[in-house]
């Protein structure tokens, strides 16, 4: 005899960004949130960025970490971040997402080459919980420019979801929507597209205690680093009739949670990625030091191999990028990975000599260089001051930046810079969002070079014979001395 009142509950996790520490107080809630449910259907999803390759369990295991930790947790769909699609090549995340145990939802990348979704990836699924149909379709933020380096193409998310919500309506119960979009892109969405019960967030790190009802569509959201899970329930009277949401609410997880299962296997996840991640990459002969206010070796050493990994003639880098100074002796890889965690790229981009001096004189104020930034990848504190290679920086400590235009003389190649003359700079991915040193995302034509990460250039120019003499040289002089 069919129930009369039928129930689904979803449950919803994004942003986790590889805190392994809460993956098993998770996974506690979790069972706590089912065992709630009873013998009613539930599902669990993941709306991206559960990977972050600043984590030494997902650097060491390049992601399988992550894998293992979202099969022994029982998703049952997940779609994908930037930090998944963005920070691995497409040969990794094949290899990672041949071992998934559910089905990664996104229907906005397609392989560059043929034009379609790859192996590993579904535009949508149906799945059934107790004769409930459920569509879920999903889809990431299209960093088309980063993605076609990569060898995919990021389709506009908001046509492909339309396109797939309005094949989907007409074959089932619920439709839900991972959205690893940002909270704006989710508003929009609502607003536009009719028959949508949830449309489950990430991205943007939005913490909705209850959903935003927009349009009839529940928009949802739980924060980031696993700290809040979201959980949705929907009733019906019986079958053949809507779904209605009667609950919707984020709860907050407790760190100190635990359960058998996911602990230990995130302990040996540690274990072996620090293994790894021991491999020696250069023996120095002296530490090089770090001052994130001013100029440093190590702050050099950094602005040298961006420079000649982007063959350009001038490099402009921030310092807090590096987290600590470069200790002498042996330099593992893992030393490299926590002294430059963040998972930014470096980028060639045309850049007018105004803009270099606006950024090079903002360096030399506190404002700039002890700046907090979040996101775009940077896993560092503070922004950091400027440093430099290829350039040639006179200043005078008595004149304040900005007094009257002189506090700084540069010169590129023993010439002033000219602030009308358009320079080939090599800098940094996150400064073309306007982050940071903002006068240079005013440059043009910029060119990413995917897939090298910072710490992947410092091991480079480590291993380059006369680089540690090269970065102990100024770049920064006192014009008054």
């Amino acid at each position: 005899m069919e129930r009369a009142l039928q129930r689904l509950t979803l449950i919803h996790t994004n942003d986790i960004h590889s805190h392994f520490e809460m993956m098993s107080p998770i996974a506690a809630e979790i069972a706590n949130l089912k065992a709630a449910a009873g013998e009613e259907p539930v599902l669990l999803l993941d709306i991206g960025d559960h990977m972050d390759r600043a984590a030494v369990e997902t650097e060491g295991t390049m992601g399988q970490a992550n894998i293992d930790m979202i099969n022994l947790t029982g998703y049952d769909a997940i779609t994908i971040g930037n930090n998944e699609g963005l920070t691995f090549t497409r040969e990794i995340l094949s290899a990672l997402y041949a071992g998934l145990q559910c089905p990664v939802v996104c229907c906005n990348i397609l392989e560059s080459a043929t034009g379609e979704a790859p192996g590993w990836m579904k535009r949508h699924v149906i799945l059934e919980k107790d004769s409930i149909k459920i569509g879920i379709t999903g889809a990431t933020a299209a960093f088309a420019s980063f993605y076609g380096l990569l060898g995919w193409e990021a389709l506009d998310p908001e046509e492909a979801l339309r396109e797939q919500c309005e094949l989907l309506a007409p074959q089932v119960d619920l439709l839900i929507i991972l959205s690893h979009l940002g909270l704006p892109a989710d508003q929009r969405l609502a607003e536009q597209l009719q028959g949508v019960h949830a449309i489950l967030g990430g991205h943007t790190h939005h913490m909705l205690e209850t959903p935003q009802m927009i349009n009839g569509t529940a928009v949802c959201g739980a924060g980031k680093f696993g700290r809040y899970i979201g959980r949705l329930i929907f009733e019906r009277a019986h079958a053949g009739t809507a779904f209605e949401l009667v609950s919707g609410r984020c709860f907050t997880v407790d760190p100190s949670l635990t359960e058998d299962v996911l602990a230990p296997a995130a302990a040996l996840h540690l274990q072996h990625g620090r293994e790894v991640l021991n491999e020696t990459v250069a023996i120095t002969d002296r530490e090089l030091t770090l001052d994130t206010e001013g100029e440093s070796p190590f702050g050099n050493l950094l602005a040298q191999a961006v420079r000649r990994f982007t063959g350009t003639s001038i490099s402009l880098v921030n310092s807090g990028q590096l987290l600590g100074p470069l200790p002498q002796g042996t330099i593992t890889a893992g030393m490299l990975h926590a002294l430059c965690p963040s998972p930014v790229n470096a980028c060639i981009i045309r850049l007018k000599g105004e803009d270099i001096r606006k950024a090079l004189e903002q360096s030399r104020t506190e404002a700039f260089y002890n700046k907090e930034i979040f996101g775009y990848g940077f896993r560092g504190k503070v922004l950091g001051s400027l440093a430099v290679d290829g350039l040639k920086i006179l200043y005078d400590p008595g004149v304040l930046p900005y007094d009257n235009g002189n506090g700084i003389a540069v010169f590129v190649g023993g010439e002033p810079l000219d602030d009308k003359a358009v320079y080939s700079v090599g800098t940094l991915d996150m400064f073309t969002f306007r982050i940071g040193y903002e006068s240079l995302a005013d440059g043009t034509e910029p060119l990413y070079l995917l897939p090298h990460f910072l710490r992947d250039l410092l091991r480079m120019e480590l291993q380059r014979p006369g680089s540690l003499d090269e970065c102990a040289v100024l770049r920064w002089k006192n014009g008054s001395d």
